[in-house]
């Protein structure tokens, strides 16, 4: 019998949560359909954070090219000139 009294009190979040259901229900199908979609279009686009982050990463990646091959080819031309063939 405790039971049966506990389940007819709700609370205020289950209240809340049957009220925002009952809205919900009274949207149209295409409504609810819009809505869905933006937000899994939300979700699935790229946003400014992440292009930023791939292009600092690719400038990176070159700058490292570049400066690998600068300090090689520097130090090879320095080999080639003997201060002694004079």
């Amino acid at each position: 019998m405790g039971r049966k009294d506990a389940s007819t009190s709700r609370t205020p979040v289950d209240q809340y949560r049957k009220q925002i259901g009952k809205q919900d229900y009274k949207k149209t199908r295409p409504m609810l359909r819009a809505t869905r979609l933006k937000a899994e279009a939300k979700k699935t686009a790229l946003g400014v954070k992440e292009v930023a982050l791939v292009l600092v990463a690719i400038l990176v990646f070159l700058l490292a090219f570049y400066a690998f091959f600068y300090l090689n080819v520097s130090n090879e031309v320095d080999l080639d000139l003997d201060p002694d063939e004079n």
